[in-house]
């Protein structure tokens, strides 16, 4: 005759299933949790795997100051031209079409002059004229970048000023884009969502470039933080960006007077 199961055996069963009701309860809130936040671990995730050595991380480019020497002088040349062309136009249509053939021009060429600088390290201090010279602090790496591309502009009292005066001597305030406490999931979308061109950006504490094409956007700019130098990084790899809590953005490709004032080889008077 077969025992019955004593009430030791039925508590010890009943437990069991109490532990794994809990289990399972929590595995469903983990995933739940995980799930909502999915695109900051994504980001996270291949930030963190960026840090292993790799191929593409050993060939990362390095300061190319004849390449940017190269860049200046042919943008240089073709701005004279344009502003040639600009002046003999005959009516508006036409005065319209050089500003669109030199944002054009402009949009190509200054991320390249940009991109010449990739590795040149940082300091709060770096005042550098050209890549690898040196090092280079942000607001100096705008100015400087900005200043070879042709613009007008006093290159030392505009680099130490604050990251909105620097894009208010290029832009009325009206056209500025002031973020402060937005999501970085939702800045990055109205950015890539916004109008293509060459923007200046202000944060906490910082100024760099953001080039937005094919609705995605790349941040330029020389790094106070990790690797400390200068860098190109996409939308989901720039952390200095992520973390700011103010951003502030002005598009001065997108401006026709920003144009046609750097095709005619005009001041812009810095902003205090």
């Amino acid at each position: 005759m077969s025992k019955k199961p004593t009430n030791k055996v039925s508590s010890k069963r009943s437990y069991r299933t109490i532990i794994w009701a809990l289990v399972l309860v929590l595995a469903i809130g983990t995933g739940l949790a995980l799930y909502q936040k999915r695109d900051t671990l994504a980001m996270h995730w291949f930030q963190w795997v960026g840090t292993f050595p790799s191929e593409e991380k050993d060939k990362a480019p390095a300061p190319d100051a004849a390449k940017w020497r190269l860049l200046s002088t042919d943008l240089q040349r073709w701005r004279l031209h344009y502003a040639k062309l600009y002046r003999s136009a005959g009516s508006a249509a036409e005065k319209n079409a050089v500003i669109a053939d030199a944002r054009e021009l402009l949009e190509h060429s200054l991320p390249e002059m940009m991109r010449c600088w990739l590795g040149t390290p940082w300091d709060f201090n770096g005042t550098a004229t050209e890549p690898g010279g040196g090092k280079i602090a942000c607001g100096y790496f705008v100015t400087t970048v900005l200043k070879e591309a042709d613009f007008e502009i006093e290159r030392n009292t505009l680099a130490q000023q604050a990251s909105q005066q620097i894009i208010r001597t290029f832009l009325p305030q009206d056209e500025l884009r002031i973020r402060v406490g937005v999501p970085y999931k939702t800045f990055r979308f109205e950015t890539m969502r916004g109008k293509p061109g060459i923007y200046l950006i202000g944060l906490d504490k910082h100024v760099g470039f953001v080039v937005v094409k094919d609705q995605e956007f790349r941040f330029i700019h020389s790094s106070g933080s990790q690797p400390w130098c200068v860098v190109d990084e996409s939308s989901e790899m720039a952390l200095v960006l992520e973390r700011s809590n103010y951003r502030v953005l002005g598009n001065i490709t997108g401006n026709d007077e920003v144009i046609r004032r750097w095709l005619l080889g005009e001041k812009f008077p810095t902003q205090r």
